[in-house]
């Protein structure tokens, strides 16, 4: 049992270190090879923007941001969310009720660590932002819960 159990555990962990992969042939409007991602990003950025990780709650640039401005993608710098629609989640993480746009990002379903979830991609070049639920504020009623580490605030 305890070994059937270390090979669950395992394959999720490498489940969770793959390539940033959306629909399989998806092309994006930006892409790069995998040493031009990783000249470009921090190894933070490019573990979580990347490889689909998740940053540390509370230690992150900008779940405590009240600044004004907007949030543009680490990778290719599309613009994704505005500080208007960022909202106190008590989660650890940035958190906005939607996107700029419903063309900016993408959405698949992910079943990693046993849960079903909706993951959440930049639409230009498929990077990792972080997962969507439904229990946000009016008037969407959506959290979209993103990673600092795939995002660039942009001051107004």
């Amino acid at each position: 049992m305890k070994t059937l159990i270390a090979i669950v555990l395992f394959v999720n962990l490498v489940s969770c270190s793959s390539q940033a992969q959306k629909a399989p042939g998806k092309k994006f409007e930006v892409t790069k090879t995998e040493a031009e991602w990783k000249r470009q990003l921090t190894s933070e950025q490019y573990r979580v923007a990347r490889q689909e990780g998740t940053e540390i709650p509370f230690e992150n640039a900008y779940h405590n941001n009240h600044e004004k401005g907007v949030y543009n993608c680490i990778g290719c710098g599309q613009l994704l969310f505005s500080s208007n629609t960022k909202f106190e989640s008590g989660t650890g993480w940035p958190s906005f009720y939607k996107p700029i746009s419903n063309k900016a990002v993408e959405e698949n379903r992910d079943t990693k660590f046993g849960m079903v979830r909706r993951e959440v991609h930049c639409s230009r070049c498929g990077s990792h932002l972080g997962h969507v639920f439904e229990d946000g504020p009016r008037p969407t009623g959506l959290r979209y819960c993103m990673n600092s580490a795939s995002l660039q605030f942009v001051k107004k």
